[in-house]
């Protein structure tokens, strides 16, 4: 078999795998859509045309739900704690990458030891540290334990890695302290790194429902996911108005792909995430 024709059997090999994948993702939400455009009476039948679309159940969702607020509490939480990964995570990892001190490789190993932690595993003791600050039902109380994320800081450091230590060095001898050459030189060059980071950590955030569940009992600033929780609850057999409140939930996270899928795609191929 020459090397043309086995280059050609890979591709169509790669090309029947990725429309596997894509198909696996799209039925669902190809069936939750067809789904949501029928009247209530209609969803238990297993057809896929819609003989009487009508988008009956988003008006209802919107008219009878608050999750128009709760897109305000994600939004502002979400915001919050991407903000919040960005700073703590790149001045972490720019100490771990500029810095000299005694065990700093040990450091960057506990570092990367909480990827492999589940987050499960801290729920009780976060929980505990909350209410004895008296964080429970705020924003506080969902963002902060968001925000240290280990993820963040080997991001930052193999992006940091990368960058030349020369433009420091001209730097440093025009008098520009560490802080000084982290906000006007590292940081400008590292937004790839920073728009992965932010974008991972916003659509980890609006799609927490676990940790929301637990602190937040006041519907007043319920995040999209308990809010949809509370929803699919109290629609029992319902299954067009579940449905479409699952997928107006849904619409901030594609619209933000959409917008940012060139950011994501380089904040990976930047930090070294692709190999």
């Amino acid at each position: 078999m020459s090397i043309e024709t086995r280059l050609k059997l890979f591709n169509r090999i790669c090309a029947g795998v990725l429309i596997a994948f894509a198909l696996l993702w799209l039925v669902p939400l190809l069936w939750a859509l067809d789904t949501a455009l029928k009247p209530n009476a209609e969803t238990t039948k297993t057809t896929w045309l819609i003989d009487n679309p009508t988008l009956g159940a988003f008006s209802r969702t919107l008219r009878d739900t608050d999750i128009l607020r709760w897109f305000g509490s994600s939004l502002f939480i979400s915001t919050l704690t991407a903000v919040g990964a960005v700073l703590t995570g790149s001045l972490a990892a720019y100490a771990l990458s500029r810095l000299r001190f005694r065990h700093r490789n040990l450091v960057f190993w506990f570092v990367l030891a909480g990827i492999m932690i589940p987050s499960q595993v801290l729920i009780v003791p976060q929980f505990r540290e909350m209410d004895s600050f008296g964080l429970l039902n705020t924003f506080w109380a969902v963002s902060l334990p968001q925000i240290p994320t280990a993820i963040a800081v080997f991001i930052f450091k193999q992006f940091f890695d990368g960058l030349p230590r020369e433009l420091e060095e001209v730097a440093r001898m025009d008098g520009a302290g560490f802080l000084r050459i982290y906000r006007r030189i590292i940081m400008p060059l590292a937004r790839p790194a920073v728009a992965a980071v932010a974008i991972f950590t916003f659509v980890g955030s609006w799609n927490d429902l676990l940790w929301p569940l637990l602190v937040l009992s006041n519907p007043d600033i319920m995040t999209v996911p308990v809010g949809l929780a509370t929803v699919q609850g109290s629609f029992g057999i319902r299954y067009a108005d579940t449905m479409a409140s699952a997928i107006l939930g849904a619409i901030p996270l594609v619209a933000v792909f959409l917008l940012f899928q060139r950011n994501i795609v380089e904040g990976i191929a930047g930090t070294g995430l692709k190999g």
